[in-house]
């Protein structure tokens, strides 16, 4: 292979990481550096935008190491049938290009995953080198993402934790039998054994109260996943209960959801369209209903048609729709997980409420000026001063409140 330059290297490969979306540095602590020395804080081309669960934008350096790939996953363009342009940064390569970077200001850190090249020992060692370069050599204390090859022995994801701030493997397809089908050098029983082990090193860096001295740090901002949508025919409803699994058995953080997007020279296996970009960001709502307001996974995708989330309106609303006898709620004495459930409440303004009727009683005035959106309230709650009425009932309440559809451009031809 013809040598490239170090810029179309980074085109390339900041390109081909485009489709790993489990890409975000929320959960991470600051590294401390000795004496005050160090450099990178995780307080254009390759550049990435995350937001941690404060709001907070973060730039990540996100890149392969190699685009080039001895898999054969149907669903991958770094697939080894694919016939992309290949290329491969040397360790030293992806660590001057994250220090240049942040020197400029760019970026607060690294993500950073591969293809696999000879096997999957050689590719984790690689990426593992990196993250000790860069901690070791250079004392950078901005945020690493590593991406894990679950075929790695454990020993070298045991180094990647010490080193990355957070780690993940990707499970990639909600069946285990479409893994198997489109992605065969790949067993899910690997990938969760691997996302295992990481569970056991984070609880183990935990230390017990009465512990005087701290376990090494591990993974810090814990492990994510990714699941692809729409390539294997998973409903939303199977693509959410596996997430609850997850989320329930290794632990993780983040779940991420990444739409499926048909790529050239395409397996027949595959669906020849992509699924709408609103199924993706259904899932990634109902992921935040699972994880910071109480519900659970059966209970979103109930009255599912045919499994799949209703794409006009959002699935809290949905639920509350359906479930029109548990409202309308009194915010002046209703409990902080009944309030969770209002369309419209977000959390944020649920504790703005239980803490403000300690002191008064609330009136929809003082509900308005704690929401966004008081219309998108009204039917479902009580104050004071207010009572719905028949309005929670309203058979026309779903069009009332579903947004409308931003008008399109039709095309002449």
């Amino acid at each position: 292979m013809a040598r490239i330059d170090l810029k179309r290297k980074l085109a390339v490969l900041a390109d081909a990481a485009k489709y790993d979306a489990s890409c975000a540095s929320s959960g991470s602590t600051k590294r401390d550096s000795l004496g005050g020395r160090g450099i990178g804080s995780t307080a254009g081309m390759g550049i990435c935008h995350a937001y941690t669960p404060d709001g907070r934008c973060v730039s990540l350096l996100k890149i392969l190491l190699t685009n080039f790939c001895i898999y054969d996953c149907a669903y991958c363009i770094n697939r080894v049938s694919s016939n992309v342009e290949r290329a491969r940064f040397t360790v030293q390569e992806v660590v001057d290009l994250t220090l240049a970077f942040y020197k400029r200001n760019y970026i607060e850190g690294l993500f950073l995953s591969s293809g696999v090249i000879r096997d999957g020992d050689y590719t984790m060692e690689q990426l593992v080198e990196v993250a000790r370069r860069l901690r070791e050599e250079h004392d950078f204390r901005g945020y690493i993402h590593l991406k894990l090859i679950p075929e790695a022995d454990a020993r070298l994801v045991e180094l990647a934790g010490l080193y990355a701030d957070r780690l993940s493997a990707n499970i990639e397809l909600p069946r285990d039998e479409a893994l198997g089908r489109l992605a065969p050098e790949k067993d899910a029983r690997t990938i969760r054994k691997t996302m295992g082990q990481v569970r056991l090193k984070l609880e183990a860096a935990q230390p017990e109260r009465r512990d005087r001295k701290r376990p090494p740090a591990f993974a810090p901002a814990g492990q994510s996943t990714q699941l692809i949508v729409g390539a294997d025919g998973a409903p939303d409803t199977e693509i959410m209960a596996r997430s609850a699994s997850l989320y329930g058995g290794y632990g993780l953080r983040r779940v991420y959801y990444s739409a499926f997007s048909p790529i050239p020279d395409g397996s027949s296996l595959l669906p020849p369209t992509k699924p709408p970009l609103m199924r993706e960001h259904r899932l990634y709502q109902a992921d935040w209903l699972m994880r910071f307001y109480g519900f659970t996974a059966p209970e979103i995708g109930e009255g599912a048609n045919g499994g799949m989330l209703d794409l006009d309106v959002d699935p809290k609303l949905a639920w509350a729709l359906r479930r029109r006898e548990a409202f309308p709620l009194d915010v002046n004495r209703a409990a902080r997980e009944s309030l969770l459930r209002v369309p419209g409440l977000g959390v944020k303004a649920v504790d703005r409420i239980l803490s403000v009727r300690r002191h008064r009683t609330l009136r929809l005035e003082d509900i308005g000026r704690l929401t966004r959106s008081i219309e998108a309230v009204r039917p479902w709650i009580t104050a004071l001063d207010w009572t719905p009425g028949g309005l929670t009932d309203a058979a026309d309440l779903r069009a009332r409140l579903a947004p409308r559809r931003k008008a399109e451009q039709l095309s002449l031809f």
